[in-house]
């Protein structure tokens, strides 16, 4: 891995944006620490560790927890091939403009197509596991219509502080990041040194969860326990217009959200699996909620109450990361003119430099969700799953994008890159990624047709629906913004910079 001072090195954040294509509208006022906090808040292993603890151990055991250090290696891979790319296009919109200028217009189309949609229905996702936390906390009972309230609440407080600018959002992300790292690496560290009721081999001990059958097939099922963990790091790419020096920093912050969340994760899995005063009532099944109860037994009454605190912060600056990332995507998709209603959402805030009209959508739609939810709680889990498959999907196009470009002769010119090795990280994503892939879309068991099948069901609507509207109304026709120019963008940087090789391995 190799910071490049030769190409893009010597382009200032709007001589590099010209290059591109754009003008340089937004403020940069986004530092290297707060754009790592607006994707580890996104990331959020407090969110992803909370919702599937329970899940995960019913299916997997103990040993499930060595998918969380599994997807993080293969994230990781995936982060190096999208730090090159961002490097060379710090511009926001992350997977779209990636895709559209790696491969085309259509396939750009797709990808974000399929995104968007992943992206709006996780706002939703998290907002309703927070308003159990929040309910928590105010002694509100648990109800249908008080968890729609709730997570309305979420959404518009969220919009509320979204539209006040990118300082506040940087602000909340921050706030958002110290309640993370409180509530998973600080509980997590007293909960192992203070609270262990188990001993550290039970990460080792299946508990017999495998049945008369193959662990193999047990451990498999528990995947989700780290694949649903390991999306976010992207958004910090999502907001590149508001980040000074984009193409150096954003790379850092993405790499440093999937280490930094994949040791919280760690300490804060393992803490609670640890402290477990009765674990195999969770892996049996027994205990569907068991980490309101092990907070009780280890922290008392009136610690429980202070980390539901902490968890309700995690859970607000999440909902706000992901509005700010999705409205960021819309109005990237917009610039183009590649959405309905492309003006209307391409308008910027003349006073707080936030595209207004698209974080409007980006609160709006998964408030509408969360109505169907509240019409329907069967849906919340399933939505959920969609989400996890859609992203996955979205990332892996553009992997695909890049291997592609990568054969055709490129070598990206932004001051992040591989190098030599960019080749081999390149393929060994794509592989990690149709593995995830696999994984997620492997039907359930419940004999149930539609709740077997209910991911990839979710997910061909998304695609049959996307491909529709792509050919019958040919938004691609409507766009000339640039597109498939990656080799001829790499030319140009080094032709400005007179840069011609990586050097300065770091």
């Amino acid at each position: 891995m190799s910071e490049d001072r030769g190409p893009a090195a010597g382009l200032s954040d709007g001589e590099h944006l010209s290059v591109l294509g754009y003008e340089d509208t937004f403020n940069r006022s986004m530092s290297l620490w707060a754009n790592f906090a607006l994707g580890f808040t996104y990331l959020s292993p407090l969110v992803g560790v909370y919702s599937l603890f329970a899940v995960a151990l019913s299916i997997g055991g103990p040993p499930s927890i060595w998918w969380i250090v599994i997807v993080g290696a293969g994230q990781l891979l995936v982060s190096f091939v999208f730090g090159e790319v961002v490097s060379q296009y710090p511009i926001h919109g992350g997977i779209y403009p990636w895709a559209r200028r790696l491969w085309g217009r259509r396939y750009a189309w797709m990808a974000a197509w399929v995104y968007i949609w992943a992206m709006i229905v996780t706002i939703t996702s998290v907002a309703e596991f927070g308003s159990g936390f929040a309910a928590s906390l105010f002694g509100i009972d648990h109800t249908n219509d008080s968890t729609l309230w709730l997570t309305l609440g979420f959404l518009v407080i969220a919009l509320a502080i979204n539209f006040t600018g990118t300082k506040w959002l940087a602000r909340v992300a921050r706030i958002g990041l110290a309640a993370e790292l409180i509530g998973v690496i600080g509980l997590g560290l007293y909960l192992l040194i203070f609270q262990r009721k188990q001993e550290f081999s039970v990460f080792f001990d299946t508990m017999g969860v495998e049945g008369d059958g193959s662990y193999a097939a047990a451990f498999m099922g528990a995947a989700l326990a780290g694949l649903f963990l390991f999306y976010g790091f992207e958004a910090c790419g999502d907001v590149a217009e508001e980040v000074e020096n984009p193409a150096r920093r954003i790379p850092k912050a993405m790499m440093l959200t999937i280490l930094v969340g994949g040791v919280s994760a760690l300490f804060s899995f393992g803490g609670y699996v640890l402290a477990a005063p009765d674990l195999a009532s969770i892996v049996n099944g027994e205990d569907a909620d068991p980490i309101p109860g092990i907070l009780e037994a280890t922290l008392g009454a009136a610690g429980a109450k202070i980390f539901l605190v902490i968890a309700i912060t995690a859970f607000l600056s999440c909902v706000l990361s992901l509005q700010a990332a999705a409205s960021r995507l819309l109005f990237s998709f917009a610039r183009d003119g590649m959405i309905p209603g492309h003006r209307w959402l391409a308008r910027v805030s003349p006073k707080s430099k936030v595209p207004t009209n698209a974080l409007i959508v980006a609160c709006t739609v998964p408030a509408l969700i969360a109505v169907l939810i509240w019409a329907n709680n069967d849906l919340l889990v399933p939505i959920t799953a969609f989400a996890v498959l859609g992203i996955y999907v979205a990332f892996q196009m553009v992997v695909l994008a890049s291997l592609r470009q990568r054969m055709k002769g490129w070598r990206p010119a932004g001051p992040f890159s591989l190098g030599s090795w960019g080749f081999l990280v390149n393929v060994l994503a794509l592989a990690y990624g149709i593995f995830a892939m696999v994984l997620l879309s492997l039907p359930g068991s419940t004999g149930d047709f539609f709740t077997d099948y209910v991911v990839l069901i979710g997910l061909g609507v998304v695609v049959v629906t996307g491909l529709a509207y792509l050919f019958i109304a040919r938004p691609d026709r409507k766009s000339d913004a640039p597109s498939g120019d990656a080799i001829t963008v790499a030319d140009e940087i080094r032709l400005r910079t007179g840069a011609t090789s990586a050097v300065d391995v770091r």
